[in-house]
């Protein structure tokens, strides 16, 4: 007669192994849940997030990993009828290439782009842009297209266009543009159920803030010649 198995070594095997799946299927379902089931999105924000931290570290590896960031935004924000900000991430790229070059070879002679401040003319053009970008291009979306917050969407594009020149010429309040933009965009995303996105721009709202740190800080320290005065 042979004698029936013993059950015990193989519950206290899988005992264990039991807990672990549930747990890593309880963790899948949380990543699931916020990422809406969109892995591109979750590589757009990991992107994104790369970007605005190496811009509020004041390096200029921030444009090459912008221009990727923005090209998957692309695709993200068609999806959900974001279209202004959709042309948005078009525009990026463009001034992400302008951008490179002007942070490597902007300043005097060639040299490194310092950072300065935004000059009261600049103000006065990008505060008027920003208003007829905003009534002009929301009038268009909310007549002609089935675009989601149409003068708001229009708003946020035109501070984001304002902040990235600022940011392309080196001009200390772009962090400050940013972070009214980025308090607006983080309502926004989430009333469209891009949770990761959302959450990226309310990460983005302190990276913000410590940019605008750290760049007054290292434009304190720098040493600016007449030269490069007169170059701004």
């Amino acid at each position: 007669m042979v004698a029936a198995a013993h059950p015990q070594p193989f519950c206290a095997l899988s005992t264990p192994f039991s807990l672990l799946t549930l747990l890593l299927s309880s963790w899948f379902d949380l990543w699931t849940a916020a990422a809406g089931n969109s892995p591109v999105e979750w590589v757009a924000v990991l992107t994104g997030l790369a970007c605005v931290w190496l811009a509020a570290r004041n390096t200029v590896w921030n444009f090459p990993v912008a221009i990727v960031s923005c090209l998957i935004y692309v695709l993200v924000y068609h999806r959900v009828q974001l279209y202004s900000d959709r042309n948005l991430q078009l525009v990026f790229v463009l001034m992400s290439v302008y951008g490179w070059y002007q942070w490597l070879r902007g300043g005097p002679q060639h040299a490194e782009l310092p950072i300065s401040r935004t000059r009261p003319a600049e103000w006065l053009w990008l505060t008027a842009g920003v208003a007829a970008y905003t009534s002009g291009f929301g009038y268009y979306l909310q007549h002609y297209t089935d675009a989601a917050f149409p003068y708001v969407d229009s708003f946020t594009t035109g501070l984001s266009l304002a902040a990235q020149y600022q940011l392309v010429r080196k001009r200390l309040e772009n962090w400050l543009v940013w972070l009214l933009a980025d308090a607006i965009y983080v309502p926004m995303l989430w009333l469209k159920g891009l949770a990761p996105t959302s959450g990226l721009y309310f990460v983005y709202l302190i990276l913000a803030a410590y940019g605008y740190w750290e760049w007054r800080r290292t434009m304190r320290s720098q040493t600016v010649s007449p030269l490069s005065t007169l170059a701004r």
